[in-house]
């Protein structure tokens, strides 16, 4: 089968070399391999590095994202990629195992009702903040039944990170939404579901990715992603995974404790009951993943920024989408990281 990669990529002359080096490791036949770098105007030393790989793989190939947005570095990809039965979308602070592209392609082969398939992520951690933030990531309390993330389960899910997509299924439903700066892969992913492909998830298929190093950096992320996806909620007209409302309830909670103590202390010291719960389930699973006392407060704050974070993020985009039926604009669009 032909495969084409397609890596969203800006500034990142500090990864992108990693991430395709990796990709020239593959054992995938190179002959049946194709390579887009759809870069949104790096101003750094990103697109020389580009061009050193092209130069020397000539299937690697540099495409100009002018928008800057990643749906639309994903359909600019796929567009220039008219010959591939599977598209494979990659991140740039990503690597692939050598046997990646291989096992993804035997897994549709072999479960033709897949439209998507995908595998774990294993976290690079640079230094002690980004160890502590991917401990948080790969928890189930931090991150819910994201199984590509924890690695608790494989089999039927509902959306996986790098997936590779039949080229049966963008002909079937269209590319990705090109209004959307953070959850397209997620919005996309429902649009497979509700085609009737299945997305499957295998714990043999694996990746790496050098996680974010710093807990504002981590806040701000988590809060896009709430945020978006209440436009992706409103466009479809439903809730498209339950997950995503348990930190929008927690934040809703933690705002009513003040006037609650206001209105009746005795309520409100009742009230604080549900922050000890959190506090005690949040030490609980921290402590599974930390050695130290010192890691074990950074892991809960780490659970903290991923929480209020989204949570946040998705009371504010009930305020612009729902309430005050707010359009987008192109600046809250950009391709971010």
């Amino acid at each position: 089968m032909r495969v084409a990669i397609v890596i969203p990529c800006r500034n990142e002359e500090k990864y992108i070399g990693k991430c395709l080096q990796s990709i020239a490791d593959c054992t995938y036949p190179k002959s049946l391999l194709q390579v887009w770098v759809a870069d949104g105007r790096s101003d750094d030393n990103t697109r020389h590095v580009i061009a050193s790989y092209a130069d020397k793989h000539p299937w690697i190939g540099l495409l100009d994202n002018e928008r800057r947005t990643t749906p639309i570095a994903l359909n600019t990809g796929i567009k220039n990629s008219p010959d591939a039965d599977v598209i494979i979308i990659l991140g740039a602070h990503a690597e692939i195992y050598p046997d990646f592209v291989d096992k993804n392609v035997e897994l549709l082969q072999s479960d033709p009702a897949s439209g998507c398939v995908g595998g774990i992520i294993e976290n690079i951690n640079e230094d002690e903040a980004s160890a502590t933030i991917a401990a948080a990531m790969s928890s189930s309390f931090g991150v819910g039944n994201a199984h590509f993330r924890t690695g608790n389960a494989e089999g039927y899910v509902d959306t996986v990170a790098f997936g590779a997509y039949r080229k049966e299924v963008f002909e079937k439903i269209g590319l990705f939404d090109e209004e959307l700066a953070r959850n397209q892969d997620d919005e996309f992913n429902y649009r497979v579901l509700k085609a009737g492909f299945k997305i499957r998830l295998s714990l043999a298929i694996k990746s790496k990715y050098y996680v974010r190093a710093s807990y504002s950096k981590l806040i701000r992320q988590y809060y896009q992603y709430g945020y978006w996806k209440v436009y992706v909620n409103r466009k479809h007209k439903t809730v498209t995974s339950v997950r995503q409302m348990v930190p929008m309830f927690f934040v809703a909670y933690l705002f009513t404790l003040l006037p609650v103590f206001i209105l009746s202390p005795l309520l409100g010291f009742i009230w604080c009951g549900g922050l000890v719960l959190y506090s005690v389930v949040a030490f609980y699973f921290a402590s599974k993943k930390s050695n130290g006392l010192i890691g074990l407060l950074n892991i809960v704050k780490a659970f903290l920024c991923l929480h209020l974070g989204y949570g946040y993020g998705y009371l504010v985009g009930i305020l612009h989408f729902i309430v005050l039926n707010r359009r987008i604009n192109e600046n809250s669009s950009k391709l971010t990281r």
